[in-house]
């Protein structure tokens, strides 16, 4: 599934073999959002995370800084 536009937010889901590897995943893009100081919406059940990206200090909208952190955490996979 490729990042998707809703609700203002830069939104992708992610599935994963089992919780490890979700949390796994996870730890990652935690390390790599706080490098670049921005900080995604996380949704985590057992194997399936969401992850939603939007700027706040720009008015809660998508900006060049989502999508750059979106390429990071793809990168990641």
């Amino acid at each position: 599934m490729s990042w998707i536009t809703k609700d203002n937010k830069l939104v992708k889901e992610f599935i994963f073999k089992d919780f490890v590897q979700a949390f796994a995943f996870l730890t990652k893009v935690a390390i790599e959002a706080e490098k670049q100081q921005h900080h995604p919406e996380i949704f985590n059940v057992y194997n399936r995370v969401i992850i939603s990206l939007q700027t706040h200090d720009a008015g809660n909208m998508v900006t060049e800084k989502d999508y750059k952190l979106a390429a990071k955490i793809d990168a990641l996979i």
